[in-house]
Formats: C-alpha cells, structure tokens, sequence
C-alpha cells in the first residue's frame, strides 16, 4: 500500500520519464512512429526549430557524421518542434537532412527529455539507455562530440 500511496504522490506532483526512445513523434508522411524503431543503433537525437540559429550549423555535422558513422550503427534522428510545418520544410529546403527527421509539434516528447536550450542532443546507447545531453551546439566541441559517439560505436 505504501508503494500505491508514493507512486500516486510522485505523479501528483509531475514526475517526469527519464529521456528515452520509448515515445512517439511524426515522420514526414504525418503517420507516429516510435523512437524505439531505432534501439539495437547508437542514437543521437537532436531537438530543433525553424527559428534556432544554431541548428542551421548543427545540421551540416549531423549530416557529416550519420555519413561517417552510419554503417557502424550510428542512427542520428532530429526531431522538429515547430507548432507549423511549413516552417520546418522550409528550413530542410535551405538545410537538408540526410538523417532520419521527425516532428513533435505538440513538444509533449521535448517537455519529457526536458529541455533547457536549443538545440539540445541526447545520445543513447545500443541498448537504448541514455548515456551524454548536450544543450546548444558548438562548432568547437565537434570533435568531442564526435568522440563521445565513437566510445559508444565500440561497446
């Protein structure tokens, strides 16, 4: 009875999941699809709206290592938070994303990885399990990023 009485209080008070690949998102054809799709890889999830400047220099590296890394198990999944999907295909017009894109308009999946800035990353283990977060992305810190992934690939 305890353990009803405390799992009642921890959600009454808005205990949040831990990031996971456990939700579902949008592909491009509007249809969910779950996270999960991609356990078993090494997972980067990138967070990102139209309007983050950042994320206009995240997307070349991103594109440059899903390239490098892909066929070591690396799945890099960027998942657009903008309310209008115009938007969001407006900017894959000038920014184009040779990884897996999907789309969270709600942001209720964003609002559970809790995110503090734009973009903001997450990476995951084979298993599934987080491991490294990042918020922001730094042109200088690409190398360590980049590392932080090949320790993963090697587990």
């Amino acid at each position: 009875m305890k353990k009803i009485l405390l799992l009642l209080s921890l959600l009454a008070v808005g205990v949040q999941a831990a990031p996971s690949l456990d939700y579902q998102v949008f592909n491009a054809q509007n249809q969910a699809v779950s996270l999960s799709e991609f356990k078993g890889k090494v997972v980067y999830v990138d967070f990102w709206a139209s309007w983050c400047g950042p994320c206009r220099k995240s997307f070349p590296w991103m594109n440059e290592i899903q390239k490098k890394y892909q066929d070591q198990g690396l799945a890099v999944v960027a998942i657009n938070l903008d309310t209008d999907n115009e938007l969001a295909q407006e900017f894959l017009k000038q920014v184009p994303a040779n990884f897996s894109v999907r789309f969270n308009p709600e942001g209720d999946v964003a609002r559970r990885f809790d995110l503090l800035g734009m973009p903001s990353s997450f990476m995951f283990n084979r298993q599934g399990q987080l491991v490294q977060h990042h918020v922001g992305f730094y042109a200088d810190k690409t190398a360590e990023y980049e590392q932080e992934l090949v320790n993963l690939l090697k587990e």
